[in-house]
């Protein structure tokens, strides 16, 4: 471990879960009731007509960029991972709200997921686990152990991005806010849940443990 990697876990600080979690799931809770209650409504704004669906995007953005900032002050530290998604929910989400384009907003998760599993599989063609990278200190496991979760994570993620695209494409826009609020998280939960032969067979002691 170098210097570097041991600094920035020196700097993170642990706070309360149940804050972690709401600071983490809130805006998307949020966007999720502000598009229930305001998706039949349109607003006219300088002269362009603009759909519920782009209000609640508009204001998701400036939800994303201060519960990532409030987690960033409140543990010191941010992952490569909320760094990279709240990038392209400013970028992504921005486009929708200046184009008044919906499709921007909806093709998100699939670059989020393509970025997490294009960059897991480099590692992997290069014989190593990124994944271990961001989340060793929450999941000790041996070498094997990552290299196994890290494929199927890679998998996993690629998969997403593709049911992602279809469901966008394909289906309502009510039908795709509920996959992104409801699906995508259960089906995060479930695949952990599903690994736990892989943290049985190939995990650690923890450091205090040992």
């Amino acid at each position: 471990m170098t210097g570097e990697e041991t600094g920035e876990k020196d700097a993170a600080k642990k706070i309360n879960p149940t804050l972690k979690m709401v600071l983490e799931l809130g805006p998307v809770v949020l966007f999720f009731i502000g598009y229930i209650k305001l998706r039949e409504e349109v607003f006219l704004i300088a002269g362009q007509e603009y759909q519920g669906f782009i209000i609640v995007t508009a204001a998701f953005i400036p939800l994303m960029i201060l519960s990532t900032l409030l987690l960033w002050k409140l543990t010191g530290h941010l992952s490569k991972m909320q760094v990279a998604t709240l990038v392209l929910v400013i970028f992504m989400g921005g486009l929708s709200v200046w184009l008044n384009d919906e499709r921007f907003f909806k093709m998100k998760p699939t670059l989020i997921y393509l970025l997490f599993g294009g960059a897991l599989g480099v590692g992997l063609l290069r014989g190593q686990s990124y994944l271990k990278l961001v989340m060793e200190e929450m999941m000790p496991l041996e070498h094997e152990g990552w290299m196994i979760l890290t494929r199927r994570i890679c998998l996993f993620f690629l998969g997403l991005a593709l049911i992602n695209e279809v469901i966008w494409r394909t289906q309502s826009t009510d039908i795709w806010v509920y996959f992104k609020t409801f699906g995508l998280p259960v089906a995060m939960f479930g695949f952990f849940m599903l690994q736990g032969k892989v943290f049985q067979e190939h995990g650690l002691p923890d450091e205090d443990e040992a």
